[in-house]
């Protein structure tokens, strides 16, 4: 584990990792549950730095059966997924809490919105500061040196890692130039 940056907090049969224990992976991802072997083995969870968790019946390493449940408690069902969806465009905290008053408008599932800092971009997993060319995680944490930032006819900002050509969300078309 001192090569892989995890730690392993829990008992060892014949040097290999069995039992009930805790696995903590360089992401910060947490494996809580029995081990057999060396690798996951039996009832287990997953969590997540984002506060989501996946929990799951292992066997030999893979997930069997399990749930995965986001950090605002909306749990994920593959045969029913309805969650914003054609049918139903809202997010899950308006499902839970209603919808705001006309004129007030709610533009991500987070209620009240991130707080984004002067000058930068929310990226998804944290923000992008163009005079850094720096992504930091939601807590000001360094997560990766930037790839490119382009701006789209529109207006719409778009963070890409890759050279790629494609639609924005609102129609126009975009061409990254390195």
């Amino acid at each position: 584990m001192e090569y892989t940056g995890s730690q392993y907090i829990g008992e060892f049969v014949d040097g290999r990792m069995e039992g009930s224990a805790e696995y903590i992976l360089p992401t910060e991802t947490r494996y809580v549950g029995e081990m057999k072997d060396g690798v996951f083995h039996g009832q287990g969870t997953l969590y997540f730095p984002s506060g989501s968790r996946y929990d799951a019946i292992w066997e030999n390493g893979l997930a069997t059966k399990g749930t995965y449940t986001f950090s605002d408690g909306l749990q994920y069902d593959g045969k029913n997924w309805h969650y914003c969806d054609s049918y139903d465009r809202r997010f899950y905290t308006e499902i839970c809490h209603g919808l705001k008053p006309t004129g007030i408008s709610q533009l991500t599932n987070v209620d009240p919105p991130r707080k984004i800092p002067e000058g930068c971009y929310d990226c998804g997993d944290g923000f992008y500061n163009p005079t850094t060319r720096i992504v930091k995680d939601y807590r000001n944490r360094f997560l990766r040196n930037a790839g490119m930032f382009i701006l789209t006819p529109c207006g719409t900002r778009h963070l890409v890692f890759h050279p790629h050509v494609g639609p924005c969300t609102c129609g126009h078309v975009y061409a990254c130039i390195w």
